[in-house]
């Protein structure tokens, strides 16, 4: 397994690149850089870019819907010749509060709207041809009867330093995982518990890859969580920082009956537990949504205690098909523990 770090890009976002400078040093893989609705991420990668010299830069994620899919390649592609060549392109729909309430686009077919901007972005990366395409969300050029009609078929002015960045989605629900088997470099699922992701997931990967193109070469899944090591009260601790981050997805990233976290959480087995999150969540009673997440679900996402036991959890997540474990190293000394668990995951 290869190591990669999500970005804290909530904070202080300079001070977090100077951390990944460090830990870049130390063997860290790649950098994940989210975008919510704060900082956009690709101006914090070309930052990433700026300051270091071999890690990977990924966005993950890029929201598809606040941009074009054309918009979205000649990101990646000025990214990627910025890094000469480390930019990685993670993908996601996000949910629809925030898709309607702050860029106030509808939130439609967002399985084709992925589908589709991967077949872009790929198309334009390629640059074999003029860039066409007719789908069921997107046609380019544009059709005469929807606008001016002087539209016509463009190939991006660039060469792309290479033709196939790899792509990866952040998926939950089973189509869009599916999907992301069939078609997608990578996969980035969020709240992974290793030792239920079959039960969970594994039908749908396993119908997506049997039907994904051999050119793609195998999935590479990108999964982990909070890292600390230590035989103390005090590294337990550690994972209470995780709960309030859990009860925020689980309760509050989406409305009753449309938060994919929540699903998530009622199939690895929580349904009780989902539902009274996200009641507690929505009612504004925030502490005890993150009292509610279950100690099992807390320990199963990360990897928190003493070495013996970090090293068995290391090798759960690669027992589930883990190939990139997405760690976020807690302690004094980040770098040594970003050294140590690549030691182990070689």
């Amino acid at each position: 397994m290869r190591i990669s770090m999500p970005l804290q890009y909530a904070g202080e976002p300079k001070s977090a690149v100077d951390q990944v400078v460090e830990l870049e040093k130390a063997g860290l893989d790649t950098v994940w850089v989210a975008e919510a609705y704060g900082y956009d991420s690709p101006t914090l990668m070309g930052y990433l870019a700026a300051r270091t010299e071999r890690v990977h830069i990924g966005s993950a994620i890029l929201p598809m819907y606040s941009r074009t899919p054309t918009l979205v390649a000649m990101t990646a592609a000025g990214l990627d010749y910025l890094s000469e060549g480390r930019a990685i392109l993670g993908l996601g729909a996000s949910g629809p509060q925030v898709i309607e309430g702050f860029h106030g686009v509808p939130y439609s077919k967002p399985l084709a709207r992925t589908r589709e901007t991967i077949e872009i972005c790929r198309k334009v990366w390629a640059r074999e041809d003029r860039l066409t395409h007719d789908g069921d969300v997107f046609t380019l050029p544009l059709p005469p009867e929807h606008g001016t009609g002087l539209g016509k078929p463009l190939k991006i002015i660039n060469h792309p330093v290479r033709p196939r960045i790899p792509i990866y989605v952040a998926s939950l629900g089973m189509k869009n995982v599916e999907m992301t088997a069939r078609i997608a470099d990578g996969w980035l699922p969020h709240l992974f518990i290793p030792e239920k992701a079959e039960k969970v997931w594994g039908q749908a990967l396993a119908k997506g890859k049997a039907e994904r193109d051999a050119s793609l070469g195998d999935l590479d899944v990108s999964a982990g969580g909070l890292l600390a090591i230590g035989e103390g009260e005090d590294t337990k601790k550690l994972l209470e920082f995780t709960r309030p981050m859990i009860a925020l997805y689980v309760g509050g990233m989406g409305a009753k009956g449309k938060n994919f976290y929540n699903t998530v959480a009622q199939r690895y087995g929580y349904e009780e537990a989902a539902e009274k999150i996200q009641d507690l969540y929505l009612a504004g009673k925030k502490e005890e949504a993150a009292a509610a997440v279950p100690d099992e679900f807390v320990e199963l996402t990360n990897l928190v205690g003493p070495e013996s036991y970090v090293r068995e959890r290391v090798e759960a997540f690669r027992a589930a098909g883990v190939t990139q474990l997405n760690v976020t190293p807690m302690g004094e000394n980040p770098a040594k523990l970003i050294e140590k668990v690549k030691e182990w995951a070689s």
